[in-house]
C-alpha cells in the first residue's frame, strides 16, 4: 500500500509516521508531498529515523511535485493548511473586532479557512483521480474536517473525513474506567467539531452515567465548560461546544491571550529544532502541544479498515438518513462501522431537541459555505455568515464579509 501525505511537512507529520512505525498494519510506501521542500526535508529525514528505530520496512520518501507524489496512491491523506498559521493567525483575530469567537474551524475564522481550502483539496482529489490507484481513498484531515468532505463528496470523491476528538475521548474514558480503548465503544454524533458522546459502552453497558456522576468536574475542566452542561444534557460534548456555550466568555479571553496560532508558530519553530538533530530517533515531548493527539492510532485504526480489517470508527459522512432533522445528503460525524466498502453510520437514537437544533443550524451554514466556497462572492460569504449561530446579526455578518474578503484576497481570485 502506497499512502501520499499531502501536506506533509506539517512538524506533526512525525505523529503519523510513528505510528506507521509502530502500529500492526503494513505500509509498504509514504510519500510527504509539500511544496516547502526544505522544511519537508527536515520531517522526512526525521521520519526515517523513526522508521529506523522501530525496523520498519516501510519506505519513506517526499517531494514537491504534487503529481509525483499522488501516483499510484491507495490512500490520499490529506492535511494541507492553506496560507500557513500566518492566515490562521487571521482566522483566530479579525473576528475579535466584531465581538465574534476567533477561531479556524467555526465562525467567520472557520468559514475563511473554508474558503481558501475547498478549491485547492479539490484541485488535489480531482488530480489524485487522475493519477492515483484505481478505488483509492481521500482521507480528510484538513479542517473544517465536515465542509471538506461534504465538498469532495458533492464533487464525486471516494472520501471519508477523520478527526481525532472521538478517540481522545475513547482513551480518556478506558483510563478512567480502567479498560483496554478498544474495549470502549462510543456514542458520538452530531457535525465536526460540533460533536457530544451520548454513550459509553463496555460489554454492552453504557459506563457513561457513572463517568459523568464520579469524575463529571474533571471531565468538564479541559472542555472550558460548567458541569451542569454535561448532567443537563447527559453527555460528553467535544471541546469546540465550548465557543457555542460560553461564546462570551471565551471572546472576553481571546482577546487578552495569546492566539493559538501564535503560539504554534514557536511550537513550530522548536519543533523544527528538535527535528534536525541526527541522533533524535523518538518523539520529542513538545510534539503533544503541537495537537493532533492519537492522530497516529485514528488515521492507521481507518486507513487498515477501508483496507480489509473491519472496525469501528468515528468518521464523517454523508447523513443517508442516519440523524432525521437533517437532509440525506449532509455530512455528519458519527460512529461508523468500516470496511472496504467504506464507511456507514452504525444505528444512531435522534438527537435530543436542543442537540437536533444546534445541528441543524450549523449543518444549514455549512451547505451554504460550501457554495460560497465553489462559487465565490461576497453576497455568498455574507450569507453563510448570517446563516451561522455564532454571528447571525446582519450588520455583524456584514462587517464580517468585508474584513473577512481583505484579510483572503491573496488567496480569493475573484476577491480581489
Amino acid at each position: 500500500m502506497k499512502v501520499a501525505v499531502v501536506g506533509g511537512g506539517s512538524t506533526y507529520t512525525p505523529e503519523l509516521i510513528d505510528g506507521f512505525a509502530r502500529l500492526p498494519f503494513a505500509v509498504d510506501e509514504v510519500v510527504l508531498v509539500d511544496p516547502a521542500l526544505s522544511r519537508l526535508g527536515i520531517v522526512g529525514e526525521f521520519g526515517r529515523r523513526l522508521l529506523a528505530r522501530h525496523d520498519s520496512s516501510t519506505k519513506l520518501s517526499w517531494t514537491d511535485d504534487l503529481d509525483a507524489g499522488l501516483t499510484d496512491a491507495d490512500v490520499v491523506l490529506l492535511q494541507l493548511r492553506v496560507g500557513g498559521q500566518t492566515a490562521r493567525i487571521s482566522d483566530e483575530t479579525f473576528p475579535l473586532d466584531c465581538g465574534c469567537v476567533g477561531q479556524e474551524t467555526t465562525g467567520a475564522g472557520g468559514l475563511a479557512k473554508a474558503l481558501r481550502t475547498v478549491p485547492v483539496v479539490l484541485d488535489i482529489a480531482r488530480r489524485a483521480r487522475e493519477r492515483a490507484a484505481p478505488n483509492a481513498w481521500v482521507v480528510a484531515f484538513t479542517n473544517p474536517v465536515g465542509i471538506v468532505t461534504r465538498a469532495l463528496l458533492d464533487d464525486g470523491h471516494r472520501a471519508v473525513g477523520l478527526c481525532n476528538v472521538s478517540i481522545g475521548v475513547q482513551r480518556r474514558f478506558a483510563g478512567l474506567l480502567g479498560v483496554a480503548p478498544d474495549e470502549v465503544q462510543l456514542d458520538h454524533v452530531g457535525l465536526n467539531h460540533l460533536t457530544w458522546t451520548r454513550a459509553a459502552r463496555v460489554s454492552g453497558v453504557d459506563r457513561l452515567p457513572e463517568l459523568l456522576a464520579e469524575h463529571g468536574e474533571s471531565l468538564a475542566e479541559p472542555l472550558g465548560l460548567p458541569i451542569e452542561v454535561l448532567r443537563l444534557t447527559g453527555t460528553l460534548p467535544s471541546y469546540y461546544l465550548r465557543y457555542f456555550y460560553c461564546h462570551d466568555e471565551v471572546v472576553a479571553a481571546q482577546r487578552t491571550e495569546q492566539s493559538r496560532g501564535a503560539r504554534v508558530v514557536e511550537i513550530e519553530r522548536e519543533l523544527l529544532a528538535l527535528y534536525q538533530d541526527p541522533a533524535l530517533d523518538t518523539k520529542p515531548a513538545l510534539l503533544t502541544e503541537r495537537g493532533g493527539a492519537y492522530y497516529s492510532e485514528a488515521a492507521i485504526g481507518l486507513l487498515a479498515s477501508l483496507h480489509g480489517e473491519p472496525g469501528t470508527h468515528a468518521v464523517n459522512v454523508r447523513n443517508n438518513g442516519t440523524l432525521p432533522n437533517l437532509p440525506d445528503n449532509a455530512v455528519i460525524e458519527v460512529t461508523c462501522d468500516v470496511d472496504t466498502d467504506g464507511a456507514r453510520p452504525a444505528p444512531a437514537a435522534p438527537l435530543a431537541p436542543d442537540l437536533a437544533g444546534l445541528v441543524s443550524h450549523v449543518s444549514g451554514y455549512e451547505e451554504l459555505a460550501v457554495d460560497a466556497a465553489l462559487r465565490g462572492g461576497a453576497d455568498r460569504v455574507y450569507h453563510a455568515l448570517l446563516a451561522h449561530p455564532l454571528i447571525g446579526q446582519a450588520d455583524q455578518a456584514r462587517v464580517l464579509t468585508d474584513r473577512l474578503l481583505a484579510e483572503n484576497a491573496e488567496f480569493l481570485a475573484w476577491a480581489r
